[in-house]
């Protein structure tokens, strides 16, 4: 995939448990436009996201904010394991310092995966400020297709070489992510977690993007995104598609995105290109 000539800059985060890292992605004619602001997945980071910030901020003309959750990528060590409430908890206690820090009023959330749920949340409890809601891949509840690639996932990486390649990202992090994703998700006492009591709290225009052959989740979780949410989202189910889109077809992702957003979110006169 190859990368837009768009510049970056990287910002240090201070939170009460540790330093996240942030990046921005900004094209030249962005002017003041809402941002988008990416959650990554369980596993993920900012250098896993790889050419589609790029892409993403080429095609919509916005700014593109990714950032390394506290545990992952470059951002400090997390020494205790997240809850079963960890997806709510971002939203709750780390983006608002994310928020406050680099001073982001208006946002696009944008999240893929487990940061799909996270985005939810966001948008959510920080509703009046959230201009539209985008998820990929997104699990909406705790689904046995779920658990049994988390299985498969949890004995490839029992291969050193796949540990190394999450070592790549992660550096000496690496068994904490992989073990946090997988014990969070494999407990009893998530079992029963669901998005449906934080869907109908959604109050702006959404996207819901999924994989037909999305091996972390069926077509059950779009729908019920998109269901919970009511009539100002939208599904879209890609065929031949699995769980990371943005990796498969990144130009076409960002141009739907770059559609929607235009459609449907609008933009100020002020804002305008």
């Amino acid at each position: 995939m190859e990368i837009p000539p768009i510049p970056h800059k990287d910002t240090w985060i201070t939170t009460d448990q540790g330093d996240i890292l942030s990046r921005c992605w900004r094209p030249a004619s962005c002017r003041s436009r809402t941002p988008i602001v990416l959650f990554h997945d369980s596993l993920g980071c900012i250098e896993l996201w790889r050419a589609f910030p790029a892409l993403l901020a080429e095609q919509t003309q916005r700014q593109v904010i990714a950032y390394d959750r506290l545990g992952f990528g470059q951002s400090d060590l997390r020494t205790d394991k997240p809850g079963i409430d960890f997806i709510e908890e971002e939203a709750l206690r780390y983006f608002p310092v994310l928020r406050r820090q680099l001073g982001i009023e208006r946002f696009i959330a944008f999240g893929h995966s487990v940061g799909g749920g996270m985005a939810v949340h966001c948008a959510a409890h920080h509703a009046p400020d959230c201009e539209a809601l985008i998820t990929v891949s997104a699990q909406a509840f705790v689904e046995d297709r779920t658990r049994a690639g988390i299985m498969a996932a949890r004995e490839d990486f029992a291969q050193a070489a796949s540990f190394e390649r999450l070592r790549r990202y992660h550096g000496e992090k690496a068994r904490w992510v992989l073990d946090t994703w997988v014990d969070i998700w494999l407990s009893p006492g998530f079992g029963n977690w669901t998005l449906d009591g934080v869907l109908p709290r959604v109050d702006c225009p959404t996207l819901v993007i999924h994989g037909e052959n999305d091996e972390y989740g069926s077509a059950a979780h779009p729908r019920r995104i998109a269901n919970g949410i009511g009539t100002r989202a939208r599904m879209t189910l890609l065929p031949e598609t699995g769980h990371v889109p943005h990796r498969e077809d990144g130009h076409g992702i960002a141009r739907r995105i770059a559609g929607f957003l235009e459609e449907r979110a609008g933009t100020t006169p002020e804002a305008a290109p």
